[in-house]
């Protein structure tokens, strides 16, 4: 309950209640999923850790996919908005300059052990590959067109076609982050495919 300006204890609203309870089945399956992988984790587990009832997270999500599913959107949010709040924070000093902090960005946060297994591991086994990539471009996509239309106002890559461009560079990154989450040495390899990023942005640019 919560407590009123009087002292008095007020109930919950329905939707207060349903709102906690989402908030905890996303945190509890989050944590779990990161830790453990999907596979490893039943229901059971995640209600328990959260706090709620079997019924409360098929209400939610309607199964333990369900769930997974808007953990890994709200990975995806969370990621496009560490970017850009990265990249307006670094103010580089041109367009290009900004798309390799924000490719580097990307590769960074990837590693990151919840958006590396949900996002780079199970995503797309538990999802489905068009499933996977439909999320990415959700959030992805946007923000890669809006970069390299800048950047094109700018006069620091030559004019191109737009979306097509865009598809190339965010099928590139994903392409990038998947390998380093795979590697033995990711260190290294974080290192070699920024470097690899950095020359497609070059050549898109021309130079």
């Amino acid at each position: 309950m919560k407590v009123n300006g009087d002292g008095a204890p007020t109930r919950r609203t329905q939707a207060e209640r349903t709102a906690t309870t989402r908030a905890r089945l996303l945190e509890a399956g989050r944590r779990l999923f990161a830790s453990d992988g999907f596979a490893a984790v039943s229901t059971q587990v995640i209600v328990d850790a959260a706090g709620v009832t079997r019924g409360a997270l098929y209400h939610q999500f309607g199964d333990k996919t369900g769930l997974f599913a808007a953990i890994y959107e709200e990975v995806e949010q969370e990621l496009v908005a560490t970017i850009t709040t990265k990249i307006f924070a670094a103010a580089p000093p041109n367009q290009l300059d900004a798309m390799r902090l924000g490719a580097r960005s990307f590769l960074e946060e990837c590693s990151a052990p919840d958006v590396q297994r949900i996002g780079l591991i199970d995503a797309p086994a538990v999802l489905g590959w068009a499933a996977w990539r439909e999320v990415g471009m959700k959030y992805g996509l946007g923000v890669i067109e809006a970069m390299l239309a800048a950047a094109m106002a700018d006069g620091v890559i030559p004019d191109q076609p737009l979306r097509p461009t865009a598809h190339i560079m965010l099928g590139a990154l994903d392409e990038a982050a998947l390998y380093i989450a795979r590697a033995d040495d990711r260190d290294a390899a974080l290192e070699q495919m920024s470097a690899v990023c950095d020359r497609l942005i070059s050549g898109i640019a021309g130079r």
